[in-house]
């Protein structure tokens, strides 16, 4: 029986997903022991598992190094990767959305040129390029994202929404809402065609579980 190698994302994501498989029947007691190993192991399932930062699981996933990843699909969708999108594990839901204070919101109705600040640059310019057809200036932040507004850097920002507490905390609000987000599996192309029937069945079993 051929290996399976699943790439998890760390933090939440994975709790949720590790919970998720040993539902499904997977052994994932080696990755929830604390050890401090790289790779983890269902010898009886013949499944590999391993840990990784959440924009680093579609690269995983693309050149092959995992047949599967598990990641948030704001990190698919910014990263772009050949992968196949073949399962929403519905946790970790959230959404992608243009915020700002209340002031910038007449900035988005009459199309000016505005400046964004965001983490995900692509999510950012796709949505004001091809959807609202609105030139803006992207500017790519790291760290908290909220600052751009309230220090003058951007007019508004594009970011990850999940209670809003953040953003009121600081003057802003939900102008608009890009796209629902949460937890998806991806599939390597090539492990699609070569182990299909091996990944058929995992994905039956977590579907099993999900419904």
């Amino acid at each position: 029986m051929e290996t399976l190698t699943i790439a998890l994302t760390k933090g939440r994501l994975a709790e949720k997903t590790l919970k998720l498989l040993t539902d499904a029947g997977y052994d994932c007691s080696q990755i929830l022991d604390g050890s401090r190993r790289l790779i983890f192991e269902d010898e009886d399932n013949r499944l590999r598992f391993f840990l990784a930062k959440g924009p680093d699981v579609p690269t995983y996933v693309e050149y092959g190094a995992a047949d599967i990843g598990v990641t948030g699909s704001d990190i698919i969708l910014e990263e772009n990767r050949r992968v196949y999108e073949v399962l929403d594990l519905g946790f970790g839901k959230c959404s992608m959305c243009v915020c700002g204070p209340e002031s910038a919101a007449h900035l988005l109705e009459h199309h000016e040129k505005i400046r964004v600040a965001t983490k995900y640059p692509r999510i950012a310019r796709d949505y004001f390029y091809h959807q609202k057809n609105q030139t803006v200036d992207i500017i790519k932040l790291s760290g908290s994202v909220e600052l751009g507004p309230i220090v003058a850097l951007s007019d508004v920002i594009v970011d990850i929404v999940e209670t809003g507490a953040t953003l009121k905390e600081n003057g802003l609000d939900v102008l608009e809402t890009i796209i629902p987000l949460s937890a998806r599996m991806v599939v390597n192309p090539v492990s699609m065609q070569m182990k299909s029937a091996r990944i058929r069945e995992l994905i039956d079993r977590i579907r099993s579980v999900l419904q």
